[in-house]
């Protein structure tokens, strides 16, 4: 006789918004407030459909590049941030630019313009085509090499092995980082660490919740788009730290019902750019199909917030006066 599992979800703290993305979503949401739409945005604002959609639905219109923003027009710049170029266009253009870059890519930009000026070569670890990875190059595209992968790490070439720095896309995951750090530094044994932590503390957090829960969990759901980079490190680091089987979804009607056959415990998290009510919703998804017992996992309580970008805190500043 079989006996069936006892059926409960494990609920990761913390998951969804960080204060970056949070920043963001309202920069434009305020925004639109202000100034009326349409809102111009460069590149998704923040890498969830949900987001995007809703926000567009408000009149927010996503661009690819600035020269798709009329003269004159406002334009938000994604919180992945932009290159120096970037800047640039729109101020040929005559754009009226709001900043939403996320502060903790802000301080890897300002990293790479400093050892850039001490005449360094910098090694990013990224994924290629990231926008976040594209804005960092940019801002000295002279002195940084990408490493995304293994192969990477072992041709990248240097100048002066003893002028040599890493730096990171605040996205990945920390160990697949650490990995990456260790074939460069066994190749430059002088190479610097970046002066402080480059992965984003959210994208960090996120990652120890799902290490703590993943070994109990026959099936782990990370809530997250297919283009953000950290829900994707999401769904690796629950089958690594042994979760039986992990999913990427952006809404439950995703769920495929035969991930759930012979599954007792399921893992719930969701990517640093999700706004929660895309958890609820899958919660009470598994609830209805008997996953009615939720037990929070704690690892960590984020207490962090970003002032919103000073082009539109003068401009609400202004508002609230008139």
């Amino acid at each position: 006789m079989t006996t069936s599992k006892p059926k409960r979800v494990l609920l990761a703290n913390p998951r969804g918004y960080c204060a970056g993305v949070d920043r963001a979503v309202i920069t434009v949401e305020k925004a639109l407030e202000t100034y009326g739409a349409p809102v111009y945005v460069r590149k998704e604002i923040v890498h969830n459909k949900y987001v995007v959609e809703t926000l567009r639905e408000r009149g927010a219109i996503f661009v690819d590049e600035t020269d798709e923003v009329p003269e004159g027009a406002l334009v938000v710049f994604s919180a992945h941030g932009v290159s120096p170029a970037v800047h640039e266009q729109a101020a040929n253009r005559q754009l009226r630019t709001i900043d939403a870059t996320c502060p903790l890519v802000t301080k890897v930009h300002n990293e790479a313009r400093r050892f850039a000026r001490d005449d360094y070569d910098i090694l990013l670890i990224g994924h290629e085509g990231h926008e976040e990875v594209e804005g960092t190059a940019g801002e000295a595209p002279d002195h940084v090499q990408l490493v995304d992968t293994a192969e990477d790490a072992a041709e990248v070439e240097v100048r002066d092995p003893s002028k040599v720095v890493w730096l990171s896309q605040t996205t990945l995951s920390v160990d697949e980082t650490m990995v990456r750090v260790k074939q460069l530094r066994e190749r430059f044994p002088e190479m610097q660490d970046p002066p402080s932590d480059d992965i984003c503390y959210a994208t960090s957090n996120r990652q120890v919740a799902v290490k703590t829960m993943a070994p109990d969990c026959d099936l782990v759901l990370v809530v997250g788009s297919k283009n953000s980079s950290n829900s994707v490190r999401l769904v690796e680091v629950a089958l690594q730290y042994g979760a039986k089987a992990a999913h990427l979804i952006d809404y439950a009607k995703e769920v495929d019902e035969s991930w759930l056959e012979g599954v007792g415990t399921i893992g719930v998290t969701s990517g640093a750019s999700v706004p929660d009510i895309l958890v609820m919703d899958l919660l009470s998804w598994l609830e209805k199909r008997g996953w009615a017992d939720v037990d929070l996992v704690t690892t960590a309580n984020e207490r962090i917030t970003f002032q919103l970008p000073r082009e539109l805190k003068r401009d609400l500043k202004q508002v609230s006066n008139s």
